[in-house]
């Protein structure tokens, strides 16, 4: 269950029966669909980039997308999507924040 609080959540390719997600490229895929919902909506090319509020990433060599609560705000019908698609295929998924990498010293 995802809570009204959460900043981030991770939709992490792991079912909760410990089983790898497939295909591979689930996460581009949702990330894709999901490029169009971003900050001053769409724009030319915009489909070409990930939104900000729905990125692929790979945590512990685990694939995940992280989905920010901004999206939630702006298109609710957009969030409910996202989360759903983790429900209906038995995704894990953990409320949490991406730290930037920190530069280099």
């Amino acid at each position: 269950m995802v809570s009204n609080s959460a900043k981030e959540v991770f939709i992490q390719g792991v079912t909760h029966a410990g089983k790898t997600f497939r295909p591979s490229d689930w996460a581009d895929r949702l990330c894709g669909v999901m490029s169009q919902f971003r900050p001053g909506g769409p724009q030319p090319g915009s489909h070409l980039t990930y939104s900000p509020w729905c990125v692929p990433t790979v945590v512990n060599g685990i694939k995940c997308v992280v989905v920010n609560a901004q999206l939630r705000d702006a298109e609710p019908m957009a969030w409910d999507f996202a989360i759903n698609f983790a429900k209906d295929n038995d995704l894990q998924m953990a409320e949490a924040c991406l730290i930037p990498d920190s530069p280099e010293r």
